[in-house]
């Protein structure tokens, strides 16, 4: 009886010290990479820069970028910026890409900043995706086309008439 007693006893703290497996790591995956001193939290489907200078700003997007998992296009699209849409940039990373996350809300009344909180990255865009959000009216007007001048072609036919080409039409009328 007391032999039986003991083994189950030696059993029960035998399987008591094992641990459970770890949970299989997906691309949804959340990881933490440190570069150049900063943590980076991201999905594991998105790759850790090499490099990392970190901007911490707002930008609007200039077009519908495509936000890849690696800062070049041989990385995979995990999403596209809308144009005119913010986003928030961490960071300038190699290849002059930037590491950007989702643009941050503005907290309602009744919640609480959460000062632990870092925005996560979600991927990278190329640098020319978008402007600073201060700066972006003045960009759009600045990229405006702008109605060029044409020098009128006139011709003498004689005399003090000449002919003028009309630039919209192509015509020529005589002055």
């Amino acid at each position: 009886m007391k032999t039986s007693i003991a083994l189950t006893l030696l059993a029960v703290l035998t399987l008591s010290a094992c641990k459970a497996p770890a949970p299989p790591v997906t691309d949804d995956t959340l990881v933490t990479s440190n570069v150049d001193g900063v943590a980076l939290t991201h999905r594991h489907a998105v790759h850790a820069p090499q490099s990392f200078t970190p901007v911490n700003e707002t930008y609007r997007a200039l077009y519908n970028a495509s936000v890849m998992t690696s800062p070049d296009f041989g990385g995979k699209v995990v999403r596209y910026l809308e144009n005119g849409k913010p986003f928030m940039v961490l960071g300038e990373v190699e290849n002059h890409w930037l590491a950007i996350a989702e643009a941050e809300a503005e907290p309602s009344a009744d919640q609480q900043p959460d000062a632990q909180k870092s925005p996560q990255l979600i991927g990278y865009v190329p640098f020319k995706a978008g402007v600073k959000s201060d700066l972006y009216d003045a960009t759009l007007r600045s990229d405006r086309p702008r109605p060029r001048k044409t020098k009128k072609v006139c011709v003498d036919v004689g005399g003090q008439s000449k002919a003028c080409r009309n630039n919209d039409t192509a015509t020529w009328i005589l002055e």
